[in-house]
């Protein structure tokens, strides 16, 4: 569907939901919706609004890395959205074709944050402050907001994997983690990257109005914080598998120590049994009353000898 907002030169406020009467020349600044678009509809970035085949070629394609491309009367930005489902990270593209006088917002998928902003728009009373650069804050800043508490939910996973017993079931979860923080950080990196780019440009008309830069560099403020937090959390993990290993490493020496002490304990009792109990005739101790019990206590005293020197050396 295709949804437009114009604002008239008297400052009302128009809305439709079909580019057929549309008339650019009767208003001041206008906001064009693509959401979920057919094919007949998309072929309105061309035929209506005239956009380079390039970045129309970035909006039908699915998920382009965030960017922005400068144009002669237009600047084209792709920005990420993210939402959890079911434990999982589910990444959306949102596209903006930005001019001075319009703004062209393109999704395949429903929007929370353009209906958010939509809704917001349609309800004032006076669209005096707004404009189409006002509307891309608006829109990106919920978009950065919403990552937010995707970010603390993760936070309060690996609290709860520190405060447990390791077992192989939280490192599995653990590395499930690091997997979801690593898509974070592919969204959260050319996000702020394009937020400095934006803020450091020479192309775009945000020097102008100097509230414009103060609400982009707080976007881009809040993108420094999730991407050290993200990069923060990325450490935890790491902490928490190499203690997982290592604790592990280390449960596995001592009980291979103890292996080996009773091992050893038993390998001269074994070489004396051995040798008794070979099938000879003429062994000497053999026809002895007594040899049996004194090969016992010797077995004995030999294996408790060894046992008080070993914990002697403090190897067990």
């Amino acid at each position: 569907m295709i949804y437009y907002i114009g604002i008239t030169k008297d400052g009302h406020l128009e809305k439709g939901d079909s580019l057929n009467h549309f008339d650019i020349t009767r208003y001041t600044w206008y906001w064009v919706d693509f959401s979920e678009p057919k094919e007949e509809e998309i072929q309105h970035l061309s035929n209506t609004f005239h956009f380079h085949p390039l970045a129309i070629e970035d909006c039908v394609q699915d998920l382009q890395r965030p960017k922005l491309d400068y144009f002669n009367h237009y600047t084209f930005f792709v920005t990420h959205t993210l939402r959890e489902e079911e434990g999982e990270l589910i990444k959306e593209e949102i596209d903006f074709f930005v001019g001075e006088t319009f703004i062209i917002t393109f999704h395949k998928q429903p929007s929370v944050e353009v209906t958010k902003v939509w809704n917001e728009l349609i309800g004032l009373r006076s669209t005096q402050q707004w404009d189409p650069y006002y509307v891309f804050y608006e829109i990106l800043d919920k978009i950065v907001d919403n990552y937010f508490p995707i970010v603390y939910k993760i936070e309060d996973e690996l609290e709860q994997i520190i405060v447990q017993q390791a077992e192989l079931q939280q490192m599995n979860d653990l590395m499930e983690t690091r997997n979801r923080l690593l898509q974070l950080l592919h969204s959260v990196n050319p996000m702020r990257d394009l937020l400095y780019r934006m803020l450091n440009s020479h192309h775009l008309n945000l020097n102008q109005i100097e509230e414009r830069r103060e609400y982009f560099s707080n976007i881009h403020d809040h993108l420094l914080k999730l991407s050290e937090m993200v990069m923060s959390n990325r450490e935890v993990t790491a902490d928490i598998r190499d203690s997982y290993i290592s604790l592990n490493a280390h449960l596995t020496n001592n009980v291979m120590k103890l292996l080996t002490i009773i091992t050893s304990i038993f390998a001269p009792l074994t070489f004396i049994a051995g040798i008794y109990g070979m099938n000879f005739r003429y062994i000497p101790e053999l026809t002895w009353k007594y040899g049996y019990f004194v090969t016992l206590f010797f077995m004995v005293a030999i294996g408790a000898s060894m046992l008080m020197w070993f914990k002697k050396k403090k190897w067990f």
